[in-house]
């Protein structure tokens, strides 16, 4: 496997975390994902996959264990390290973080602008993806006026526009319906097929059965490979 290798992006070993009041959310996990591989986490609400998807991201660490991207101890790098490592991580999550100061367009151009873009190849960058996730016509709304299912799916282009080496996405089409989820899922597939490593968390059978990939199953804070 890739620990042999050193082709890892993604590499966990016995990592716990324990919450405040001592729930343990994840409980002596390993785990090697490589580089370009697609990974479902499949599971009951709770079972730890968002808590699996922050330690990756850095937006949470290990109360103990390693958590490595691209050979990287992410658990232990400094707070002053993380952007420089999320520059180059897609995330989709539920809470949003949209910026409700700025239109569609001003939030989804954002991190072409942080990574020091050309300003018009970054609107065209961004129109396009934009574009592919059916909110051309809204460009110029403020995100607050979106619905729903709108929001996530801005929150969806703006992950992808940066076009990340790792993407990792927390119940990406929970909130869409059935025509958008399977064009997000498309868009997913597109990046698999150029090489980018993606995490999706999902109870949507669809989209796995659609995508293939490997499935892991998180019970109660543990890991086990394939769905049975």
């Amino acid at each position: 496997g890739c620990f042999h290798t050193g082709n890892c992006m993604i590499s966990l070993s016995q990592v716990t975390k324990r919450y405040p009041g001592g729930h343990e959310a994840l409980t002596g996990v390993n785990l090697a994902i490589e580089k370009g591989e697609l990974v479902f986490l499949i599971g009951h609400s709770g079972a730890g996959k968002s808590t699996l998807l922050k330690l990756i991201a850095a937006i949470e660490r290990p109360t103990s264990g390693v958590v490595s991207v691209s050979g990287q101890n992410v658990g232990r790098l400094p707070q002053r390290a993380i952007p420089y490592l999320r520059r180059n991580i897609g995330l989709i999550f539920q809470d949003h973080k949209l910026l409700f100061d700025r239109n569609v367009i001003e939030n989804v151009v954002l991190p072409l602008d942080i990574a020091g873009l050309d300003r018009r190849e970054s609107l065209k960058r961004a129109r396009a993806v934009i574009d592919k996730v059916g909110l051309l016509k809204r460009e110029k709304a403020n995100p607050i006026s979106l619905s729903g299912g709108e929001q996530q799916r801005l929150c969806i282009a703006r992950a992808l526009v940066s076009r990340p080496a790792l993407l990792l996405a927390d119940e990406p089409t929970g909130n869409l319906d059935a025509g958008y989820a399977a064009d997000i899922m498309a868009m997913f597939r597109d990046f698999h097929q150029v090489g980018t490593t993606l995490v999706i968390a999902t109870h949507d059978d669809r989209a796995i059965a659609a995508l293939g990939g490997r499935t892991l199953r998180l019970d109660h804070g543990k890991v086990q490979e394939g769905s049975a």
